[in-house]
């Protein structure tokens, strides 16, 4: 039973997440004007607001002019309770569990941004890297985050000045530097590297695709893909460090 409750807390955060994604980008106040339909304007009831089953039962349009509801809305309302459940299951019920669970939807929000509209909150990057750092077990997790999310933080940085020297031109953003910080302090060392590399292999088949583009608006966001390999570096950690001993012992 309480895994049904932890599902529908991360479905509620979800809706609220949709909010930011929706405002911040457009520098709007997250919490006024209360919910309403982005079309009509019309203020939204509190049962136009249960996360996936409101826009089911109202078919994706708006109960007052019925404009079409975008399925974003569903949709990350079902992933955040996915990754919610998933991440209490995998950790158990706890307060640091917690903190990682909604390190990853903020990681989740940033994807969002960041293919939309090609931007990155700090606000949001910051709580990430936050709550990757702050969310642990004991007093020596808390050093060894910190200081996992200094050395890719430091990593990325460099690797951004000379990649940039080498081309010519800006090669990451500030907000991968922080994005990286944050895998760092979520998975360690050596999972990282793996999730970097599958970041990677992830974004190959868009950057091929996209290669020859100039418009900066169809460039490939690379923030969604460093968040996915996150995400799946964490989900099956277990046989990829016990792949890695059997490899470099």
């Amino acid at each position: 039973m309480e895994y049904v409750f932890i599902f529908v807390l991360g479905a509620l955060i979800g809706s609220f997440l949709n909010v930011l994604i929706v405002r911040i980008p457009k520098d709007e106040n997250v919490a006024f004007p209360a919910s309403h339909c982005v079309t009509c304007k019309t203020p939204l009831k509190p049962w136009h607001n249960i996360p996936i089953i409101s826009w089911l039962l109202l078919k994706g349009k708006c109960a007052f002019c019925e404009a079409k509801i975008s399925p974003q809305y569903p949709m990350v309302e079902l992933l955040s309770g996915i990754i919610f459940l998933a991440v209490f299951m995998k950790m158990g019920i706890a307060v640091p569990t917690l903190g990682i669970a909604l390190a990853f939807l903020m990681l989740l929000t940033l994807s969002i941004i960041d293919f939309y509209y090609k931007m990155v909150p700090d606000s949001l990057n910051l709580l990430a890297l936050s709550l990757a750092i702050v969310s642990v077990f004991s007093f020596e997790m808390l050093s060894e985050h910190a200081i996992n999310a200094l050395l890719f933080a430091g990593a990325f940085s460099l690797l951004r000045f000379y990649i940039s020297y080498i081309i010519k031109q800006e090669a990451m953003g500030e907000a991968d530097i922080m994005i990286a910080a944050t895998m760092g302090a979520l998975l360690g060392v050596k999972l990282t590297l793996v999730a970097i590399f599958l970041s990677a292999l992830l974004a190959l088949p868009a950057m091929m695709l996209l290669r020859n583009e100039t418009d900066e608006s169809k460039q490939v966001p690379f923030i969604p893909f460093l968040a996915m390999a996150t995400w799946i570096v964490f989900i099956f950690d277990t046989p990829i460090m016990n792949y890695l001993d059997r490899m470099y012992g």
